[in-house]
């Protein structure tokens, strides 16, 4: 199991603020939408969980996406970032 928040893809957070992906990869202000479009492509199944907050953003409730895969988190993260649809 393997939680994916909408943060990872932020280009407009810092690493520090929770981006895991290099900014060139990084779209402004991805949802949890975006991210199950991708996972869709790649044939992953997924449970989204809308309710959640990102710990260094307790206050917001951008929700999270939980996957099952044996990928390691850096490897799925990469593949779910080419994925994700270009909106910036």
């Amino acid at each position: 199991m393997t939680i994916v928040w909408p943060e990872y893809f932020n280009s407009n957070l810092s690493i520090k603020e929770g981006r895991k992906i290099s900014k060139d990869k990084c779209f402004k202000n991805p949802t949890t939408k975006d991210i199950v479009k991708a996972l869709r492509k790649l044939k992953i199944q997924y449970t989204v969980e809308d309710k959640k907050s990102y710990p260094g953003k307790w206050y917001e409730n951008n929700g999270r996406v939980i996957i099952e895969t044996d990928k390691n988190k850096r490897e799925i993260l990469e593949e779910i970032a080419q994925n994700m649809k270009v909106k910036n």
